[in-house]
């Protein structure tokens, strides 16, 4: 059997979860925050450039070449995390609503309508998080179209388990 609608929107949101990694760890480089969220969450914590081994070094002879870095903490790297963490903790329902559906042989239009949905909605989310402290209305369509995927999905699952069932 294959599931061909499930595999894209899941190779999608790999993709989408691969770029936010690499924002999250390009900030942490600029920043040079390696743990935590801000200075004041590492402030007892070693500093590596004190007594650097050869890898931290390395990373810093290529940070300081390549990204521009910052000193002040403008709570960027905070949110580009929750960006990242928040995409984690939504998507995986959400394409499991697709892929389960799919599996029952639901109605293609279904399945691109939220995959879609789902889709669009946590990069606007992720987007309008990155860039704006506060509420914003890429984060506020993001958050819209997330919770219309879970109901939508919900429902027909709990449709499809019921009729299949009986």
């Amino acid at each position: 059997m294959f599931i061909p609608i499930s595999t894209l929107f899941i190779g999608l949101n790999g993709f989408i979860a691969l770029i936010l990694s690499f924002i999250v760890v390009v900030e942490r480089a600029r920043t040079r925050i390696w743990h935590g969220e801000s200075k004041a969450e590492v402030v007892n914590q070693p500093n590596y450039l004190e007594n650097p081994n050869q890898w931290a070094v390395f990373v810093e002879s290529y940070t300081q070449k390549f990204l521009l870095t910052k000193t002040a903490d403008d709570g960027i790297l905070q949110r580009k995390i929750r960006a990242y963490g928040n995409f984690t903790e939504y998507v995986p329902l959400g394409l499991l609503f697709v892929l389960t559906l799919e599996l029952m042989h639901s109605s293609p239009y279904l399945l691109w309508l939220i995959g879609s949905a789902l889709t669009i909605g946590r990069v606007a989310h992720a987007w309008g998080l990155i860039a704006t402290y506060g509420p914003s209305p890429r984060r506020a369509i993001g958050f819209c179209l997330t919770s219309f995927v879970y109901a939508v999905g919900a429902v027909a699952c709990v449709y499809y388990g019921i009729t299949k069932l009986l």
